[in-house]
């Protein structure tokens, strides 16, 4: 399935874009999402957190993913 995948913040920085689409196996988690950016995007891995929001709400790594699914990703955000 295809995802569709809105960065904000760092995340636009490393990815180098405003969003990008991935190819993940039907019925993937979360959790794969998380690990292939890890994969691709090791510098994903330096962020002191990446939370992942799932059509607006904040989604653990066992929540299926569907491609009608709005996905983005939120870095840590650092405010004064």
């Amino acid at each position: 399935m295809d995802l569709k995948i809105l960065l904000f913040g760092i995340t636009r920085d490393i990815i180098g874009d405003h969003s990008f689409t991935i190819r993940l196996n039907e019925g993937g988690y979360v959790g794969d999402l998380k690990k292939y950016l890890y994969a691709e995007y090791p510098e994903m891995k330096k962020l002191r957190s990446l939370l992942i929001a799932v059509n607006n709400e904040y989604a653990p790594d066992d929540l299926r993913l569907s491609e009608k699914d709005e996905i983005a990703l939120i870095p840590p955000v650092s405010g004064g």
